[in-house]
């Protein structure tokens, strides 16, 4: 039976990957596009990413409150896995409750005018989410917010890494000794696709 990672990466490989011309947000191009919300928003693979993405955790022995990110990429992940982690508590009342939390990316102009939605407690572990890694701003956005908040960032997760020169480095250099942790590469993502062609 293939584990929850393999299984996503096929899944991902199917739903989000093409091959063509894009334009990155970054301004730069390139001759592939990965959209990983088509994959986790889709059922079975946002049940897939809740899992892998704990199980990525545990691995690493991260123990944490909460995960969550930048809105909109981090927010079906964020989603996933706080609720991946319900599932677990019920067969395993061991397994720890792993909260939610989402940042804006500027704060609320309104009612309570926070910019982190959620979970947010002073002091609390948590990890930071995005779905894909490229120049790490979006990432890097995040850990500053929920640092901003007084919370402790235990590591940072992305789906995919593009494995951009400067992406990794100025995540690590964010993260202050967090270490940055990846479930796929984009080119193992991109080996699975061609192999389905």
């Amino acid at each position: 039976m293939p584990t929850h990672a393999e299984q996503l990466l096929s899944l991902l490989a199917r739903l989000s990957f093409r091959l063509g011309q894009f334009t990155l947000s970054s301004g730069g191009t390139s001759d592939y596009y990965i959209d990983c919300r088509t994959t986790t928003l889709h059922a079975e693979g946002g049940r897939l990413t809740g899992h892998s993405v704990l199980e990525l955790l545990e691995e690493n022995q991260i123990q944490v409150a909460a995960v969550g990110g930048l809105t909109m990429g981090a927010d079906p992940i964020v989603s996933n896995v706080a609720t991946a982690s319900a599932w677990r508590a019920q067969s395993d009342p061991a397994a720890p409750l792993i909260h939610g939390f989402l940042v804006r990316k500027t704060e609320k102009a309104h009612g309570a005018k926070r910019r982190i939605e959620g979970y947010c407690r002073d002091g609390a572990s948590v990890v930071i989410v995005d779905d894909v890694c490229t120049t790490g701003a979006s990432t890097i956005n995040a850990i500053e917010a929920a640092r901003e908040a007084g919370m402790k960032v235990a590591a940072v997760v992305c789906i995919v890494e593009r494995e951009e020169a400067n992406g990794r480095p100025a995540v690590e250099d964010a993260a202050k000794g967090a270490p940055f942790l990846r479930l796929f590469t984009a080119n193992e993502v991109r080996v699975e696709h061609v192999k389905q062609l």
